[in-house]
């Protein structure tokens, strides 16, 4: 069960009590009310506690914003918020003593754009220093946003040498623009650290009658796996579109696995396991013989 600051982490900072319930206990939001970690900022809902400025962060310590915080400055879309700004700061820097808090990094060189690292250096550090998931997030959502060119990416990537190196440039190689979402992005990662083949980015399933795009889709199998924010149905109308095009896709053969965040951001051995069922079947049919969730299912 994670925490209640990793789930307002990976909330953009704020939530409502059902939300926390999903995933946590009553006494863990509790105690992180008492204990001052969170705190109620209306009745039912609840954020983190005001982060220090990241742009101040920099200048007390006399670097620039970095990795996490510079990701989210550039307007890139990121799983999960930094505890503490994070600062870059020349090699060989000490520590300035500050109110001000942050997570620092030391580094030659560092090329900037004003306050922050650029663009692609801010990529390239996030993809070196998170999880596969978060960096491909990011990644994404700066292709999406035309900040780096792909090839650039790839090449800049291909030249770093040091520690998570290689991490980087795993997904440099696996970044794609056509993702619309930092979750859809997290799914995607899923599948490509499960091995499961077959699955791209928006794939537009059409015909005379009907026209639908899925989130990740394999077509040779008719899958389409797809997921679900907190407000995925704002209003009845959207709901009602929704279940149309359910069965839209239904009837022309597709199954289609729809995944909660929680499910993605707290149980990603559950969703791997589903879909590597799910492509144990015949393009349009279901079978419960393949691994993971298909043998529990079997056996009870």
């Amino acid at each position: 069960m994670p925490e209640v600051v990793d789930v307002l982490l990976r909330r953009d900072g704020t939530a409502t009590f059902g939300e926390l319930r999903a995933v946590v206990s009553g006494r863990s939001i509790r105690s992180a009310l008492a204990g001052g970690t969170i705190r109620r900022i209306a009745k039912g809902v609840y954020a983190l506690p005001a982060a220090p400025d990241p742009i101040a962060a920099a200048r007390a310590q006399g670097g620039v914003v970095s990795h996490h915080s510079a990701a989210a400055l550039h307007g890139f879309d990121v799983l999960e918020l930094p505890g503490q700004p994070q600062i870059t700061v020349p090699r060989g820097q000490h520590r300035r003593l500050s109110p001000v808090g942050c997570e620092m990094h030391w580094a030659d060189g560092v090329p900037a754009d004003g306050h922050c690292t650029t663009k692609l250096r801010t990529i390239l550090d996030c993809a070196r220093t998170l999880s596969f998931a978060e960096g491909l997030a990011i990644a994404d959502s700066a292709l999406r946003r035309h900040a780096v060119d792909r090839s650039q990416l790839i090449v800049a990537a291909a030249e770093l040498r040091g520690p998570g190196s290689r991490r980087a440039r795993r997904v440099a190689a696996a970044a794609d623009g056509r993702a619309e979402s930092a979750l859809e992005s997290a799914l995607r990662a899923i599948v490509i650290e499960a091995g499961i083949p077959g699955f791209e980015p928006q794939v537009v399933v059409r015909d005379d009658t009907f026209s639908a795009r899925i989130d990740l889709a394999n077509p040779e199998l008719r899958i389409a796996a797809e997921t679900d924010g907190f407000a995925f149905h704002g209003t009845r109308a959207a709901l009602a579109r929704d279940c149309r095009r359910h069965v839209g896709l239904t009837l022309r053969g597709w199954r289609l696995l729809r995944f909660s965040w929680e499910d993605v951001m707290f149980d990603r051995e559950w969703v791997a396991d589903s879909l590597w069922d799910a492509t144990a079947g015949s393009p349009g049919h279901h079978n419960l013989s393949g691994r993971g969730l298909g043998r529990r299912e079997v056996a009870a």
